[in-house]
């Protein structure tokens, strides 16, 4: 089994109370009686998020909707859930909203896994919207250092040249600095 389905199957047993809808969701192959579940009023969180994620995983672009509010929910599990789902949905509105997220400064405590989804995704939204992000964290005394180091590290594994100048802004913060000499080094060099 999977490592977020394992985490996510584990949490939503305990949210749900062990229930026998926790048991039947859990279990149906059912892709329709899934999205119902995304639909249908008064669900539980804990069923909504476990039939998002099969879905996602599953290819079923129904999901879609549901997997970004959980990328952008405050609980950090939650959010690796979704992004890990997002990454398999194949929806190319995928990269379109984790940018938007990663780039969203009243949202910025949570867009340490919409950045790690657009790395994952490799997708044209991708290296400007990490530059951006990581350009608003470079400011003195900013408390987001964890979103600004998933920047660093994202834009080292895509290795686009636009990064270059804000990862040499990174050099002269402390907690960064290592990283973005590690993310400058796999940037290929200009002729």
């Amino acid at each position: 089994m999977d490592e977020e389905l394992r985490s996510l199957t584990d949490r939503a047993r305990r949210e749900s109370g062990g229930s026998t809808a926790y048991e039947h969701l859990a279990a149906t192959g059912d892709l329709d009686e899934l999205a119902e579940v995304l639909t249908a009023p008064g669900q539980p969180l804990w069923a909504r998020e476990l039939a998002a994620f099969r879905l996602g995983v599953a290819g079923d672009r129904r999901a879609f909707e549901s997997l970004v509010l959980f990328l952008n929910h405050r609980d950090p599990e939650r959010c690796a859930g979704a992004a890990h789902a997002l990454a398999r949905l194949g929806d190319p509105r995928t990269a379109r909203a984790a940018a938007a997220l990663a780039t969203n400064e009243l949202r910025v405590a949570y867009a340490l896994h919409p950045v790690r989804l657009l790395v994952d995704l490799r997708a044209p939204e991708s290296v400007p919207a990490l530059i951006t992000t990581l350009q608003r964290r470079l400011r003195p005394h900013d408390p987001y250092r964890a979103v600004a180091l998933a920047c660093v590290e994202g834009l080292g594994i895509l290795g686009d040249a636009r990064a270059r100048p804000v990862l040499s802004e990174a050099l002269a913060h402390p907690s960064l600095a290592e990283a973005a000499v590690h993310a400058l080094a796999r940037i290929p060099r200009q002729r």
